[in-house]
């Protein structure tokens, strides 16, 4: 008799996140993990009671692949935008380059989850917004929810196929959403 398959944790959310990556979440089930790793669906419940603790590893390990995907696009702000703006252009280029792993972070259907607002994290961005244009913190919260609401759109027509704009277009809108936003908030009309 061969020796059992030794499949790991870690080798499960990966095979489940590429599966994510090339079909969609629609897609994950023990048995297209299973056939991405060569092995029968024992691994899979060997390691998981549930599909639903899969899925809540999958979506962690999206989270991850996302929150390196930011901090690369602020730190590196190849096209030369300012910080708070390259967060907003890095967070559209994730929607363009990880389609599924971005419909599957932010287009999922979030009914019955409990949805906490958290300042925390977004404060660094706060801490930007605050300095460049001297709003107090809940108004710079405010003018943080209406861009990210902007920018969420645009990445949304990106991820779905929509529209296919490139980055100068992007760039552009972007800066025109924030000096309207930002002139309405400062400005006080």
């Amino acid at each position: 008799m061969p020796p059992k398959v030794k499949v790991t944790k870690e080798e499960i959310v990966r095979a489940a996140l590429d599966l994510v990556r090339q079909s969609g979440a629609a897609a994950l089930n023990a048995r297209a993990v299973a056939n991405r790793l060569g092995c029968s669906t024992q691994p899979v419940f060997s390691n998981y009671a549930t599909m639903e603790e899969l899925r809540q590893d999958v979506l962690q390990a999206a989270d991850g692949c996302y929150q390196k995907h930011i901090a690369e696009g602020m730190r590196d702000r190849a096209t030369g935008c300012p910080p708070y703006k390259a967060s907003g252009m890095a967070y559209i280029s994730f929607a363009r380059r990880e389609k599924e792993l971005f419909k599957l972070l932010f287009m999922r259907d979030r009914t019955g989850e409990k949805i906490e607002e958290d300042r925390r994290s977004v404060a660094p961005l706060l801490r930007l917004i605050s300095a460049n244009t001297g709003m107090s913190e809940d108004d710079a919260y405010f003018f943080h929810l209406e861009m990210w609401i902007y920018v969420h759109g645009i990445a949304t027509m990106i991820a779905t196929g929509y529209l296919n704009w490139d980055e100068e277009q992007i760039g552009r809108m972007m800066a025109d959403a924030y000096e309207g936003i930002r002139s309405r908030r400062v400005g006080g009309s």
